[in-house]
Parts: structure tokens; C-alpha cells; sequence
């Protein structure tokens, strides 16, 4: 099973349940920080980091001894990143997203295909855990390539644990696509609510079930609540505002670590997303039972 956790907006505890979630459950796990524009799941897992190498997209190179200059390629680049001149081809490869469009619709076969580094991926391991995140290039642009590369790993028969960046935007469902469960993490406030309902439409866009993680459940209304049951989405864990697991938090310490007894709460999780996915959980979309 591949498991994305998610929320509409950052700071709701997303990283702490995808954490505790891959510590708590027994077997191999695989974790995936998708977040490569500030990744920090490995600030709390701590993985001892075996390999790291760059990832790069293709960019235009054109070759001005063979270009005609007949501006196939800038008009079909949405992006604009070529520029046709009477006297030269521009590019402009921060703009690029490496489509490939240009290569394709070239007729004299001048543009090549050159390397634009975005970032680079490091992989790890720690007990039984699989680490793998990405860290973006200083002033790169073009997040999705390497969530993709973050994501293209060999088929895996343990549970496989996605942390995705927090909003709703393209790294958001790069990160989300082809996983077989989104678990969101929300806080009972109404900017909480707010982002709550952006994500969830982005997840069913998608067509992915869904359960929902309370942080910080006993703050703020009831709002948060009142609208998963009106949406029909399992609430599956209510973590409390605690301020033992707050200075927990603040030592880079896991809730399962420092609070036995919630590594059965987490333990439990998977089982019941599984449930959910199948039908077979009460009051989910397509129950069986």
C-alpha cells in the first residue's frame, strides 16, 4: 500500500504523523519526503544517508548553424521559454519544463538536448525504514521533476509512506497521483477548514479515497469535524494540543518515542486505511459491510 499524507496548508502536523506512522508499524516501511522545497522528516528519523546524487531535466540547446528560424518550437512552447529573433534563438532553461515539445516539432533537427540540474536525492535507512527525499536546487522552479525522481522507486511489498508538500498546487498532486490512500492533517481552526476543503477537492479530483488526521484536536470549534462527517470522511485519530508532545516535538522527538502508549494508535492506521480503500470501512464511500 502507498499512503500520501497531505494537507491543505503547512504547520499542521503532517511531517509528525507521516514520522510517527513510519516508526510505529511493523515490517519495512519505505518513506518518501516529497517536500524537496524544505524537507524535514529526516530531522526526526535521523537516517544514516548511503547515497546522493543529482537529478537534471532536459533543456533546449539549439544549433544555430542548422535553425531556419521558422519559430515551430516558440509557439509551441507554452512557456516561453524560446525566443525566435530575426537574427538569433533565444532560450531561456529556467523556464523550461522539459517537455520535449520543441525537440519533437523541430524539422531541421537543431535543437539538442542539453542538462539542467534542479536538485539532488539522498537515500538512507534506519530500522527497517527505507529513507529517500529530494532537495531542490537554490532558486529552481521546476518542483515536479524531482518529486517525480523522489517517487520512481522499484516495486515494494511493505507500506510506502509519502510526505507531500502542503498546499494544493502541482508538487502537491505530483506527490499524491498513483498512491493508493490520502491521509490528511488538518487543525480545527478556520484557516484549517479553509485549506481542509482545497485539499479535499484536489484529492477527489484525483479520485483517491480518504481519511483525515484532527491535530490539535482540542482547540478552536467543532467546525473541522461537523464538515468531515457532512463529507462523509473518516476521522481516524484526534491528536490532542499537548504540551508534552509540544517540547517533544521541540527535541526532534517522535509521539511514538517519547509516549508508549501511542504506538498502537499509529500501529492501528494502516489496517483501517486499508479498510477504507476497499469499501469495507462503516460510513465510507462504497462500504460492503
Amino acid at each position: 500500500m502507498i499512503i500520501s499524507i497531505a494537507s491543505g496548508k503547512g504547520g499542521t502536523g503532517k511531517t509528525t504523523v507521516a514520522t510517527n506512522l513510519a516508526r510505529a508499524v511493523d515490517g519495512e516501511v519505505r518513506f518518501l519526503d516529497c517536500d524537496v522545497e524544505e524537507p524535514n522528516a529526516h530531522l526526526f528519523l535521523n537516517p544514516t544517508i548511503t547515497e546522493t546524487y543529482e537529478i537534471s531535466i532536459d533543456i533546449p540547446v539549439v544549433d544555430g548553424s542548422r535553425c531556419t528560424r521558422c519559430g515551430l518550437c516558440a509557439e509551441l512552447c507554452q512557456f516561453k521559454a524560446i525566443a525566435v529573433l530575426p537574427e538569433a534563438v533565444l532560450t531561456f532553461p529556467e523556464l523550461c519544463h522539459s517537455c520535449g515539445g520543441c525537440f519533437e516539432v523541430c524539422t531541421e533537427n537543431a535543437i539538442n538536448r542539453g542538462k539542467r540540474t534542479i536538485g539532488v536525492i539522498e537515500k538512507g535507512q534506519l530500522n527497517g525504514i527505507r529513507f529517500r527525499h529530494g532537495r531542490l536546487r537554490i532558486g529552481e522552479a521546476m518542483v515536479p521533476p524531482l518529486i517525480a525522481a523522489v517517487k520512481s522507486c522499484k516495486q515494494f511489498a511493505g507500506l510506502t509512506i509519502i510526505d507531500a508538500p502542503p498546499g494544493t498546487s502541482c508538487p502537491v498532486i505530483t506527490s499524491m497521483r498513483g498512491t493508493d490512500f490520502v491521509l490528511l492533517v488538518s487543525e480545527p481552526t478556520p484557516f484549517g477548514l479553509h485549506d481542509l476543503k482545497l485539499a479535499l477537492e484536489a484529492v477527489r479530483f484525483l479520485g483517491i479515497p480518504c481519511g483525515l488526521i484532527i491535530n490539535r484536536a482540542d482547540l478552536g470549534t467543532g467546525d473541522t469535524a461537523a464538515y468531515a462527517k457532512r463529507e462523509n470522511i473518516p476521522i481516524l485519530m484526534e491528536i490532542p494540543f499537548d504540551r508534552r508532545i509540544a517540547k517533544a516535538y521541540s527535541r526532534g522527538k517522535l509521539i511514538v518515542e517519547a509516549f508508549p502508549e501511542w504506538v498502537e494508535k499509529f500501529k492501528a492506521l494502516p489496517a483501517v486505511i486499508d479498510r477504507i480503500a476497499s469499501g469495507r470501512f462503516p460510513g465510507s464511500e462504497g462500504e460492503r459491510e
